[in-house]
């Protein structure tokens, strides 16, 4: 199934859940915020939230600096 991750196609098997999506793009899980077309997805949903053909998913990641 195709989906968008960060405004980039990405094929994903059916049934992938939005924890794939976010490992596609990260190996880091902490300081990590997920929304499925436009609505945040909990930390503890991840594994038990399934993507659909043409979803559209925003991983954002927290940096430090200044």
């Amino acid at each position: 199934m195709n989906v968008t991750i960060n405004g980039t196609a990405h094929e994903l098997p059916q049934g992938a859940t939005v924890a794939l999506a976010v490992r596609r793009l990260t190996e880091t899980m902490s300081g990590v915020a997920v929304a499925v077309n436009d609505e945040v997805v909990s930390r503890g949903a991840w594994d038990s939230t399934p993507l659909a053909e043409a979803d559209r998913v925003e991983v954002l990641t927290a940096v430090q600096g200044g």
